[in-house]
């Protein structure tokens, strides 16, 4: 399955472009909500209202939205790169016909693009986490602001050592790695100074920790790559930024 990119004449579609997921890997993703979300909705509701500032079916939500916009991605700008390709020539003589290697410099596009579920809502939620729920909500802002960026420079440098390009596809980084890394952070600060929300610090630093350490510290291997479409926040990167969402839930039913 590919990359939805082009119009029934062939043009470059300019809107959202679909990115199909394979239908196991996306239900394997929704079983996890679907097991936590009893749990978040019936038994501790005020609990996630006093540590988010909104219910539990928000939260849980964003997470929907985050899944199913993982569907799709929004073009951002396009790569132009050169690159020698083998052909082959057929030259025939007296009836015997030679297959001759011939090497040209062609130009290959790929379309950089962000992807919706994997980096859009990750990062309006974040924003409002970082802009809003954290100044008003923390006892201490400045001392979970540093939390904050302590957890980010761990997991985007952790992410950023386990991701690796994969040609044809884009950046991929084990789906355990964000997760684990956000929740050991999380779990070291957590005690430290003033208490701080641990959901706000893991899911900020989490999420866009996996995307500055996956995929836009590696922004300029994105022309080598030789896919037509490098989503950022999706293909190799969307599970470990979904699970690390998650992994943020559990630590606030865990550690409040």
């Amino acid at each position: 399955m590919g990359f939805d990119l082009f119009d029934r004449w062939g043009r470059r579609r300019s809107g959202l472009i679909f990115s199909p997921v394979s239908v196991l890997y996306f239900m394997i993703l929704f079983l996890g909500l679907l097991l936590l979300s009893p749990l978040l909705l019936a038994t501790l509701r005020d609990l996630m209202i006093v540590g988010l500032g909104l219910p539990p079916e928000l939260a849980v939500g964003f997470l929907l939205l985050s899944l199913f916009g993982s569907f799709f991605n929004v073009p951002l700008y396009e790569i132009v790169s050169r690159e020698p390709i083998l052909t082959f020539r057929r030259i025939s003589f007296f009836g015997v016909t030679w297959n001759i290697p011939d090497v040209r410099i062609g130009t290959r596009k790929t379309l950089v693009t962000l992807n919706v579920g994997g980096a859009l809502v990750p990062i309006l939620i974040s924003a409002y986490i970082l802009g809003d729920l954290i100044p008003s909500r923390e006892p201490s802002p400045l001392t979970t602001y540093l939390k904050f960026l302590i957890a980010l420079v761990v997991v985007t440098l952790v992410v950023h050592r386990s991701s690796r390009p994969i040609r044809g596809l884009g950046i991929a980084t084990p789906a355990f790695i964000p997760p684990l890394t956000t929740a050991l952070i999380t779990l070291v600060l957590f005690p430290l100074g003033p208490v701080s929300n641990p959901y706000l610090i893991a899911y900020a630093a989490g999420t866009l920790g996996t995307l500055l350490g996956a995929d836009l510290l590696n922004f300029r291997k994105f022309a080598d790559l030789g896919a037509p479409v490098v989503s950022i926040g999706g293909a190799g990167t969307f599970d470990g930024i979904y699970t690390t969402g998650l992994a943020s839930l559990l630590l606030l039913l865990l550690l409040l």
